[in-house]
């Protein structure tokens, strides 16, 4: 496996290749925005550790701009920033994870597997889930509800699949965390909520018809129900 670390202290950013090393992984390193675009042309990624204050082209822009043309390829933040606008701004941008400073490396390499495992799942057999007039495509990973499209940010089709993919169960919080983050995110059950709220402005909001349900004390599920 091949990371590819965006870090500007110098002596983190050793010590993260170093460990990595270790651990059977290679792992190449660079310090600013600009250099890590060149270095990605390369290829053969199959990980990305950005941290956010770095010089030239910030974290949360180099991930927006990796989301552009590469949709699968995971995404972990490395960062001291550590309110919940900060994690919800790198989510939205196309975050996998996000790990605040200072952190134990073998958390980083837990991190670093569970997204692996995750993303070298088998694409889903089925291409096209329909729930009433709302049609998700799991290839493009898009939706659409009665023909118009959704604009949803990576996380916001992250959980809408997740919702979609239980068939009209109820899903708990944690169940929707185990999910979505492995429950490595913390405060991640106040963050799901915050998501279920963008999910319906953008779903349920222009629509009569609501398919997110709150069943309270239980969880959510997504069903065409009047």
């Amino acid at each position: 496996m091949k990371a590819l670390l965006m870090e500007d202290d110098l002596v983190l950013s050793k010590e993260v290749v170093h460990f990595l090393h270790q651990m059977q992984f290679e792992c190449d390193a660079v310090f600013d925005g600009e250099t890590f675009f060149r270095q990605q042309k390369s290829g053969g990624y199959d990980i990305y550790l950005l941290d956010i204050n770095v010089p030239k082209i910030n974290g949360l822009d180099v991930c927006k701009k990796i989301r552009e043309t590469d949709a699968t390829t995971p995404i972990l933040m490395l960062t001291a920033y550590r309110d919940i606008q900060d994690k919800l701004d790198a989510f939205n941008m196309g975050a996998d994870d996000y790990l605040v400073k200072p952190f134990h490396f073998d958390e980083l390499f837990v991190r670093i597997q569970a997204l692996l495992r995750r993303s070298s799942q088998p694409q889903e057999a089925k291409e096209l889930i329909v729930i009433g007039d709302l049609e998700i495509d799991v290839r493009e990973q898009s939706a659409k509800r009665a023909g118009q499209k959704i604009e949803l940010t990576p996380k916001e089709y992250q959980l809408l699949l997740v919702l979609a993919k239980a068939n009209g169960r109820t899903l708990s919080k944690h169940s929707i965390s185990e999910q979505m983050w492995d429950n490595h995110f913390d405060s991640n059950l106040n963050t799901i909520e915050v998501y279920i709220n963008f999910l319906r402005k953008k779903l349920d909001k222009n629509f009569e018809t609501k398919l997110i349900h709150t069943r309270p004390g239980f969880g959510y599920y997504l069903a065409e129900q009047a």
